[in-house]
């Protein structure tokens, strides 16, 4: 490896080169690029050809010559550019890809790793990986081979930049779009700048994909334990998922903590001392997926000898849901037991494979119909299904088994909670949980976003007494687990509490409410919204109402029909196809129904990513209550037609929130973070402002070119732009949230002269700079433009023989042509390298005199004449092109 001397907070010397010497460390062989150029036969190449092939017979003996060239052409040659291109990769990886032995006579699965033997791959890796394909060229930061084949990328960014991780997730992007040749094969990436450590699946880069390796605490910890060669051969061969969705292939790499829940189960299992775990993953953090794979990996283990392996939910949406993931998911030998009949004939004839079931199916099942120890039992929702004796059925009828309990909630206060705990957590004292990944550990991960709550209007709110009488008291000795159970217990019973909720005069200023919020508050952000009432009685009322102020269209009903409905609850009964194309729409953002209106059904289970508020008007506690808030806090991708999703909302017309200590019995740490009230958002907004004065003194009131340039000329230092941004994005995402509430009016033309300000920094700064203008914000701005003067934008030089007298002629501070010089160049770039790809070759060569001015590493004399210097190149450059062009065409003529 190149030994550089260490400069102080440059990318190469701080990131890229110590992520090398950790891949040294744990063995990996270091590569330089020149010499990658020959394994690769140029800058063309991808694979290292020879190496795959040597690999390839030693793994597959029974190859012939012309087996692996056609395995070689069938790689190289007949492989798509794109996800399904990439899953073919993945296949051949995991062996999965059959070949026809003369030899033997038969086909035989084609291994391009050692997943048993790490020590037999060949491990390599090297950096500034340059690859041309004739119309793009792109160099990879560092790239990972294994066998001779590309598998991971790494892209590293200065740890000073802010926006570091950002930037880096957009050039993997690009990498996408210029270069698919060469993304076709690795499988993973990883974004790095020292502080944040970010891996993904390639060809699937949405922001809810994206996560944070937690293992170590700092770059070399978690390099090494990230890089480790069983922990890489392990994404390999488990951990990358191809989820087929809708007709739609989907790639999916689990995160750090469904790993280490996996790896928690399988290793107890394989031990075979402890025979129980319980896994709290919060709401919203992928269990059911954590729950596939380590069934899968256990299936496959051979010391288990073909287990069965059974998946026990309490619901008959959640067994069709679950078969339905099994089956994206391309899981084998999976048998649904329809009937209680059915799982007993599948135990007793000693199945070996999984099987999906509700807990109900075990009612009366014979005690030890199946006594063998190698039966793996998975329950979900363990601290619903616990209750009662179905649970005492199912553990008589499989004495030996291993049981794993998961749960989206923690364990409770009530009874429930200590069952739940002495049935599955008593092997794990003092907390219980075989793993935990808490709310917390998720807001900091962002696996979920944060919930805000904020009461609804006085005079819609439940009467605290009627609340008291009518709820918490009926709670009080009540251990509640979901939403049927809280509606059985606890509001069947609560007749006055229900009758004042759903009193017609209610109804009306509710449904008038709902539509003024999701109108001015939660359509501008580009989301959807569900509106809970306490019955469906009041869902059926609540949609007459609403569909008097919005198009019938904009709302639909879901709940389940009953064979005794009157007509008005008959009139919104919905066919199964017909709720599953609702559910579809719903999840589209660009798709009716915008609202949907529910009372227990969807309010567990559903994930919907584009759901941002919940309109509340059923009182809920404990687990039925976490559960249903936590529809809100899926993250969401960020599109141009959305602003990105940084919280939930719920609007309590019950007042539930005033009294959350007995709404919600469990330990305070455990919720921690759970929901914030908005009124803490609106102080936290005015402090803001009032810290903003010091760039709204750059501004003044009248807004025209020399304005522009003086806040040019004062972000051109990247720490000012960088503590502006931070201050920034809070401030607008405050804003997003509270607007149009009038608490914002004193405060209208602060937030717009700061938005100006971040106008001016994204046109002047470029594409570094994360982000667009949010809905709420945009408009705004729009509606001040006639006034605003920050649409103007500092002139650009026209790139050819004038430039550099140009930039010598003009008064402007320095430290502004440089930012003129730098947006001139990139422009041309940009706008002339479709037509002139050579152009591409001075990209990075533009950005790292940029980069260098901005970590100080040189002035601003040194910059401009770097600058004037590239100038000159892409001058010459350009001249030489011209009189090739006219060689060719004399020459063309004389023939």
């Amino acid at each position: 490896m190149p030994d550089i001397p260490r400069v102080k907070f440059t990318e190469r010397e701080t990131v890229q080169n110590p992520i090398l010497k950790y891949a040294v460390d744990l063995k990996w062989q270091y590569l330089e690029p020149n010499t990658t150029l020959d394994l690769r036969d140029g800058e063309t190449g991808i694979f290292f050809l020879e190496t795959f092939k040597e690999k390839l017979v030693q793994l597959n003996p029974w190859l012939t010559s012309e087996n692996v060239e056609e395995i070689v052409r069938e790689l190289l040659e007949r492989t798509r550019y794109n996800i399904e291109g990439n899953q073919k990769v993945l296949n051949y990886c995991r062996g999965m890809i059959p070949v026809f032995s003369k030899k033997k006579n038969r086909e035989l699965n084609v291994r391009l790793f050692d997943f048993e033997n790490p020590k037999n791959n060949i491990f390599q890796v090297t950096d500034e990986l340059s690859f041309d394909n004739g119309i793009a060229w792109n160099r990879f930061d560092i790239v990972f081979y294994i066998n001779g084949l590309p598998v991971m990328l790494v892209e590293t960014k200065n740890p000073e930049k802010e926006e570091g991780i950002n930037e880096a997730i957009e050039q993997i992007k690009r990498y996408h779009r210029e270069s698919p040749e060469f993304m076709a094969y690795p499988l993973l990436f990883v974004a790095s700048n020292l502080h944040d450590f970010v891996y993904g699946p390639t060809w699937n880069i949405e922001e809810r994909y994206l996560y944070h390796w937690r293992e170590g605490e700092n770059l070399e910890e978690t390099a090494k334990t990230f890089f480790d060669f069983k922990r890489v051969l392990s994404f390999l061969e488990d951990y990358i998922i191809f989820w087929e969705e809708s007709g739609e292939v989907k790639k999916i790499v689990l995160a750090t903590h469904q790993i280490r829940a996996v790896e928690k189960i399988v290793n107890r299992v394989l031990e075979g001392k402890k025979r129980q775990g319980l896994i709290w993953h919060t709401q919203g953090s992928g269990k059911t997926l954590s729950m596939i794979v380590a069934a899968h990996k256990l299936r496959k283990a051979p010391s288990l000898e073909n287990p069965t392996l059974l998946i026990v939910v309490d619901r008959t949406e959640l067994e069709e849901q679950m078969s339905r993931n099994l089956s994206n998911y391309g899981f084998p030998a999976v048998e649904v037991a329809e009937s209680k009949k059915k799982l007993q004939k599948l135990l007793a004839s000693d199945y070996r494979g999984l099987i999906v079931t509700l807990i109900h199916k075990f009612d009366r099942m014979p005690e030890k119909i199946n006594e063998r120890k190698n039966i793996i039992v998975f329950v979900d929702e363990a601290h619903r299904t616990q209750e009662g004796d179905l649970a005492v059925y199912m553990r008589s009828a499989l004495p030996n088994a291993f049981y794993f309990g998961f749960t989206g909630t923690p364990i409770d206060k009530t009874d429930i909670g200590k069952g739940t705990f002495l049935t599955f957590g008593k092997d794990d004292a003092p907390n219980g949980y075989l793993d935990k990944y808490s709310i917390a550990d998720s807001l900091a991960d962002g696996t979920t976003v944060p919930i805000n709550y904020t009461l609804a209007e006085n005079k819609l709110l439940v009467p605290k007494d009627t609340l008291e009488k009518e709820f918490f008291q009926l709670i009080e000795d009540e251990a509640i687990t979901s939403v049927e159970e809280l509606d059985k217990k606890i509001l069947d019973k609560a007749l006055r509490l229900r009758n004042l909720l759903k009193a017609p005069s209610r109804i009306k200023k509710v449904a008038a409410f709902v539509v003024k919020h999701f109108k001015e508050n939660v359509e501008p952000l580009g989301f959807k919204a569900f509106l809970v009432g306490v019955d469906r009685e009041e869902c059926a009322f609540l949609k007459e109402e609403l569909d008097k102020y919005l198009p019938p269209e904009y709302s639909r009903v879901v709940y389940t029909p009953g064979h005794n409905d009157e007509e008005l609850l008959k009139k919104y009964h919905l066919h199964e196809n017909e709720e599953r194309g609702i559910k579809k729409n719903f999840l589209k953002i660009d798709e009716y129904p915008k609202i949907l209106i529910v009372t227990s059904k969807l309010l567990t289970g559903f994930d919907a990513p584009v759901l941002y508020a919940m309109y509340l008007d059923k009182p809920m506690n404990d687990h039925s209550l976490l559960q249903a808030i936590a529809r809100v806090n899926r993250p969401f991708e960020r599109r141009k037609e959305t602003n990105p999703k940084t919280c939930g909302l719920i609007i309590d017309f019950i007042g539930i929130f005033e009294k959350l200590e007995k709404a919600l019995r469990f330990d305070s740490a455990d919720i921690k973070g759970v929901i914030v009230n908005i009124e803490e958002k609106k102080e936290e907004f005015a402090e803001l402002i009032k810290q903003g004065k010091t760039y709204l003194e750059l501004v003044g009131r009248k807004i025209d070119d020399k304005t522009v340039e003086k806040i040019v000329d004062y972000f051109s230092e990247r720490e000012k732009r960088i503590e502006f941004l931070k201050f920034y994005r809070e401030l607008e995402s405050l804003y997003e949230i509270i607007a149009p509430d009038v608490f914002l009016r004193p405060y209208l033309e602060e937030y717009f002269l700061l938005s100006g300000i971040l106008k001016v920094i994204k046109t002047h700064f470029g594409p570094k700079i994360p982000g667009e203008l949010w809905r709420k914000t945009v408009k705004l701005v729009q509606n001040r433009t006639g006034a605003s003067g920050f649409e103007r934008t500092l002139p650009v030089y026209p790139i050819d023989e004038r430039t550099i007298k140009l930039i010598h002629q003009d008064s402007s501070p320095e430290r502004v042509k440089i930012i003129k010089t730098h947006r001139s160049i990139k422009i041309l770039i940009d706008n002339q390298g479709p037509r002139e790809p050579f152009l591409y070759l001075f990209r990075e060569k533009i950005e790292k005199i940029l980069e260098d001015f901005d970590n100080k590493q040189i002035g601003t004399k040194e910059a401009l004449r770097k600058l004037e210097e590239l100038i000159q190149e892409i001058n010459n450059a350009r001249e030489e092109k011209e009189k090739n062009r006219d060689r060719r065409k004399r020459f063309c003529f004389l023939l």
